[in-house]
């Protein structure tokens, strides 16, 4: 079974910090209040429903209006945001500090949901990494750029170390929680990082 407690706690801070993130993304684009809406919702649920999907089960965010509602509470904290900051929001630390938190969090849920799902080790990363980057790339979609992920190698990048890192957690016989705590840091870490330094993968 998946950890309840740390699965929850990751759950509400990846939902606040996406709903964040993509309301910005939306205010960046310029679209209206429903805009930003729809794209901060999408945003914090897209990754997450993908993921249940995957592993055949009805999503959480159908299943309950919990999730729903926490991203409406990221999106009003975004419109607050939005109002306190002046000029382009994209590159702004509000945006990249909540971006990264999002993906640190659905990171180590989607490793959550893959060890109760049962799936191979690889699979346990792959969703991870899917929980992680999903909601960001249908946003980005939505509003006709190419998804961050194709573009920017040091945002899936943390999220496939990360899931690395919980499956060594288990692997040692760390104790409940660890994993996932210790997942969602090191995505956080190398995400910033990554944004510190430029860091880039080859092009081809």
């Amino acid at each position: 079974m998946v950890d309840l407690a740390p699965f929850a706690v990751m759950n509400v801070v990846g939902l606040l910090a996406f709903a964040v993130a993509g309301s910005l993304k939306a205010a960046d684009a310029g679209l209206d209040v429903f805009g930003v809406a729809v794209l901060g919702v999408v945003t914090a649920l897209g990754g997450g429903t993908t993921r249940d999907i995957l592993v055949d089960r009805v999503p959480a965010s159908l299943a309950t209006t919990g999730d729903m509602s926490v991203a409406l509470v990221g999106v009003g904290l975004a419109i607050v945001l939005i109002h306190m900051l002046q000029g382009r929001v994209r590159d702004h630390p509000a945006f990249l500090t909540s971006d990264a938190i999002g993906l640190a969090a659905f990171t180590a849920t989607g490793a959550l949901v893959g060890v109760e799902a049962g799936v191979s080790p690889f699979g346990v990363v792959i969703l991870g990494t899917i929980t992680g980057v999903g909601g960001g790339s249908i946003a980005d979609i939505l509003i006709g750029r190419v998804p961050v992920v194709l573009r920017d190698d040091f945002y899936a990048t943390p999220a496939v170390v990360g899931g690395l890192a919980f499956l060594a957690a288990q692997w040692v016989g760390a104790p409940t929680g660890i994993p996932s705590g210790l997942c969602a840091a090191i995505v956080f870490l190398v995400r910033m990082a990554a944004l510190r330094y430029e860091w880039r993968l080859p092009r081809v």
